[in-house]
């Protein structure tokens, strides 16, 4: 059976389109719009232009899905609608004016979707698993493959970018400022502070970004999915507006991360203090995460019982 999944997320607003057949999920296509609702909270409040922007979306996939007779829709959203003062009324109006029910779902539950979706490709019995979104990042400590520690922190990467850089690309001073907020969100998480691993899977438009723009800088294949830790300070570095931005420089982000110009340093920033945190030595982007683990959580699992 034909399954949609929505993933309404603070930085971008993505549709895919499953086949799912018993424990078999194939995965056929995928739509997205890089919306940025994190960047229409206001004091804390989803304007009403977000709330717009999420609706015109969300309108053009269920046109989608009604072409080809896809009934079976599920559509959930995280950080930027679940954080915001105005949450239910938000979501509320989405849904009456899209005809589709949302699931907001919480820090808590996030974290568990991305681990059981990474699941799947993790080689590693034990190791440290992170998300950094656009308005939130969860991290996940497992040991044989059983989560033992989770945590959601509300710093992300558009959340950074909207309140610290003034333009596309951040400046030294901004950058520092993004990394005492983002030492301070971490060190305050008491529960891992016992925590160290070497490796790091890292799932999430961030690590995607940054995984690419890594490979371009550091001359590696395009299908590397592996970055030192130790080399993302230099990659950060590398791109600051101070040091005024070549034509190869240029070139490099937008071949590399044409969607993510505005995020992909401060999702970096967020990666390298983690990294440096949790003494991990290497970064390893994982593409399955918080979309495949609503489906094996809530569909696939769900559907057996009814066996």
């Amino acid at each position: 059976m034909l399954y949609g999944i929505i993933d309404i997320g603070s930085n971008t607003i993505r549709m895919a389109i499953y086949l799912i057949e018993g424990d078999r999920i194939e995965f056929l296509m995928k739509q997205k719009h890089t919306v940025g609702l994190a960047a229409y909270v206001h004091d804390g409040v989803m304007a009403p232009e977000g709330i717009g922007r999420a609706i015109e979306v969300l309108q053009e996939f269920k046109a989608f899905l009604y072409s080809f007779n896809i009934t079976q829709v599920y559509a959930f959203t995280t950080a930027a609608l679940r954080n915001a003062k105005n949450s239910e009324a938000a979501v509320g109006t989405i849904e009456r004016a899209v005809g589709l029910p949302i699931r907001v779902i919480s820090g808590d539950e996030e974290a568990t979707y991305d681990f059981v979706g990474a699941l799947h490709g993790i080689p590693a019995e034990d190791g440290l698993l992170i998300d950094i979104g656009g308005g939130s990042t969860e991290i996940v400590s497992y040991k044989a493959k059983e989560i033992r520690k989770k945590v959601s922190l509300p710093i992300g990467s558009l959340l950074f970018h909207s309140k610290y850089v003034q333009g596309i690309l951040p400046n030294i001073t901004e950058c520092l400022e993004m990394y005492r907020e983002a030492e301070a969100t971490i060190g305050a998480v008491t529960a891992f502070a016992d925590v160290r691993e070497a490796a790091l899977i890292g799932i999430g438009g961030s690590f995607k970004g940054g995984c690419a723009l890594y490979n371009e800088l550091f001359n590696q294949p395009r299908v590397n999915k592996r970055m030192e830790a130790r080399r993302l300070s230099t990659l950060i570095g590398t791109f600051l507006r101070d040091h005024g931005i070549t034509q190869e420089m240029a070139i490099m982000l937008m071949k590399a991360v044409p969607e993510r110009l505005k995020t992909v340093i401060p999702g970096l920033i967020i990666a390298d203090v983690l990294a440096r945190r949790f003494q991990c030595r290497e970064i390893t982007y994982s593409d399955s995460g918080v979309r495949e683990g609503f489906i094996y959580s809530e569909i696939v699992h769900k559907n057996k019982r009814f066996e």
